[in-house]
């Protein structure tokens, strides 16, 4: 059996480039940026930050366009694809990148809040597990942005009484 999934929770590093094929379909390339924090043998933090190519296409690399922006909390899934190419020297090059077939968005920046939407590139819907919570679940909109910010509002009221606020800023990435 072969199996081959990505799943990239990080931060935008620069504002998608959106470009359409000859053939008329849009294609968006994004940048988005990850960070591991671990402690040494010493105790002493360390970080390291890898950096993702992202690719999207149709309708989700529209909404790529539309709202993502630098800095933005972003959840991409989708495959792993590497392409090759001649380049302008003759030498063959590489590029390994994902292929978006979700993505679900954070707030635009660190200091802003708001609801998580999620984005799907696939034309069918997903249904929640027979188990959960309907209140908690998060929505997903096929290809619509959809404003979570009054559910998730009256959600985190009833939470907040229950559990301690996490804030956007304790998040290492």
């Amino acid at each position: 059996m072969n199996f081959n999934k990505a799943i990239i929770i990080g931060r935008v590093t620069r504002d998608p480039e959106i470009r359409t094929t000859p053939n008329g379909q849009t294609v968006a390339s994004i940048g988005v940026a990850s960070s591991r924090v671990w402690n040494n043998n010493t105790g002493e933090r360390q970080e390291k930050t890898e950096f993702h190519n992202i690719v999207a296409w149709g309708r989700l690399a529209e909404i790529c366009g539309q709202y993502l922006v630098k800095g933005q909390l972003v959840l991409f899934e989708g495959r792993i694809e590497t392409r090759s190419w001649d380049g302008q020297d003759g030498v063959k090059r590489y590029k390994t990148e994902i292929v978006a077939e979700n993505m679900q968005m954070g707030p635009k920046a660190r200091s802003q809040e708001g609801g998580a939407s999620t984005y799907q590139a696939k034309e069918n819907t997903q249904s929640a597990p027979e188990n959960s919570n309907p209140q908690n679940d998060e929505k997903i909109v096929q290809a619509e942005p959809q404003n979570e910010q009054s559910d998730n509002n009256q959600n985190a009221n009833k939470e907040n009484k229950n559990e301690e606020e996490i804030k956007i800023e304790d998040i290492p990435f």
